[in-house]
C-alpha cells in the first residue's frame, strides 16, 4: 500500500479521468516512468451491485502499481461496501474519493463536487471507507461549489475525517472547465493541513509542473489532459527536472509505434471493437501534429487494428519515415516500448 508521506516528492501522478485511464492507457504511461497512477472513477451503486463491467473496470495489471482506484458515490455505507469490494478484489495501492466531477450527472444525485456542498456526509464517508479498508484513502476535491475559499474550511475537515492525501483542481464546481486554474488559492488549501497535496488544473505541458509547484507549494501534480496522447509526459518532466531542457524527442515513427502499441493492448482488453473506443486517443495523439488533416480524417472511421495499422504505416512511409510494424507481446510491453525509443 502506498504512503503518501514517504513517497518521493514532488510527486508527479496520472490523474483519474472517465474514459481515459484505463488499464491500457496506464501500463503505457507506466513504461514512461510515472510513479503512481489514478484509475478512472467507478461507481460504488455498481459495485455493490456487483456489475460486471464494472469490476472489470476496476481490474488492473501488476505492471500498473502502485495504483490509486477512484469511486465515486453519496452514501457513507455504500461507498464503504463498494471500497471492501475493490480491496478483497483487486488490492490497489489506495483508494481515491470523487469529490471534484463537475458534471451535471454526477452532481444532480449528489456525487463528486457536491458532497463539498456537505461535509458532514463528506466526512462520514470517508470515516467509513477507513473502517472498512486498510487501504489509504485519499480525496479529489475542487477549490468550491461556487466560491472559490470553500476549500480552505472543507480540506481541514476531510483530514479530520482521515484522509491521507487531497488533490485539489483549481476551479470551482460553478466553473466547470472554463477560466483559469487557481494555483495560489490551492497553496492557501494546502497551508491549511499537514498531509501531502497535490495541484491539479492547467498542467498541460511538463515546464508548466515547475510553475505550478512554484505558485502552489504542494508536494506534487496531478496531471489528467496533458497526459493524453502524451504518456511521455514524465519521462519529459524528469529531463527538465535533471537538466533543465526536454532531451528526447518523439518522431513520428515513435508516436506511430506507442500508439499501436497502446491499440493492441487496448484490443486486448476489449476486443476488436474496441478499436472503435480507441479512436478518441487517436485524436489526442496526432493533436497539433503538421500536415496530418488528411489522416487524421482517416483514423477517426478506423474500425479494426489491422486497419489502423495500414493506416499508420502509410502515414509514417509518407512522412519519410520508417513502417512502424512491429509485434507487441501484451504480456511483456516494455520491452516493445523500449525497442520503440530507441528506434
Amino acid at each position: 500500500m502506498i504512503s503518501w508521506a514517504e513517497l518521493k516528492k514532488p510527486i508527479i501522478a496520472l490523474s483519474p479521468m472517465a474514459d481515459m485511464t484505463d488499464s491500457p492507457f496506464c501500463r503505457i504511461a507506466k513504461q514512461f516512468g510515472w510513479p503512481v497512477v489514478f484509475r478512472e472513477m467507478v461507481s460504488s451503486e455498481a459495485l455493490v451491485r456487483e456489475s460486471a463491467k464494472t469490476l472489470h473496470m476496476a481490474a488492473f495489471h501488476e505492471e500498473e502499481r502502485p495504483l490509486i482506484q477512484q469511486i465515486f458515490g453519496k452514501d457513507p455505507l455504500t461507498m464503504a461496501r463498494a471500497a471492501e469490494i475493490v480491496e478483497k478484489n483487486f488490492h490497489p495501492d489506495g483508494i481515491d474519493i470523487n469529490m471534484g466531477c463537475p458534471v451535471y450527472k454526477l452532481v444532480s444525485d449528489f456525487n463528486g463536487a457536491c458532497l463539498m456542498k456537505d461535509p458532514d456526509r463528506a466526512c462520514a464517508i470517508i470515516r467509513e471507507m477507513k473502517r472498512a479498508v486498510e487501504a489509504p484513502i485519499s480525496v479529489k476535491i475542487r477549490l468550491g461549489w461556487s466560491d472559490k475559499t470553500d476549500c480552505l474550511e472543507f480540506i481541514k475537515r476531510i483530514e479530520d475525517a482521515g484522509a491521507t492525501l487531497v488533490t485539489i483542481h483549481g476551479r470551482t464546481r460553478a466553473q466547470g472547465y472554463s477560466g483559469i486554474a487557481d494555483w495560489e488559492m490551492i497553496g492557501r488549501a494546502k497551508e491549511q493541513v499537514s498531509i501531502p497535496v497535490l495541484c491539479n488544473g492547467d498542467i498541460h505541458t511538463p515546464e508548466k509542473v515547475f510553475e505550478a509547484l512554484a505558485i502552489s507549494k504542494c508536494d506534487g501534480v496531478l496531471i489528467a489532459r496533458g497526459a493524453l496522447g502524451c504518456p511521455w509526459f514524465f519521462q519529459w518532466y524528469e529531463e527538465i527536472a535533471k537538466t533543465g531542457a526536454r532531451q528526447t524527442e518523439i518522431t513520428l515513427a515513435q508516436r506511430a509505434q506507442y500508439v499501436l502499441a497502446h491499440a493492441r493492448l487496448h484490443v486486448a482488453e476489449y476486443g476488436e471493437r474496441g478499436v472503435v473506443t480507441f479512436r478518441k486517443h487517436l485524436s489526442w495523439y496526432f493533436k497539433g501534429i503538421d500536415h496530418i488533416k488528411p489522416w487524421r480524417e482517416q483514423l477517426v472511421k478506423v474500425t479494426t487494428l489491422a486497419e489502423l495499422e495500414e493506416i499508420l504505416n502509410a502515414l509514417v512511409q509518407h512522412a519519410g519515415g520508417a513502417p512502424t510494424g512491429f509485434e507487441l507481446h501484451p504480456s511483456s510491453p516494455a520491452s516493445i516500448l523500449s525497442e520503440a525509443t530507441h528506434t
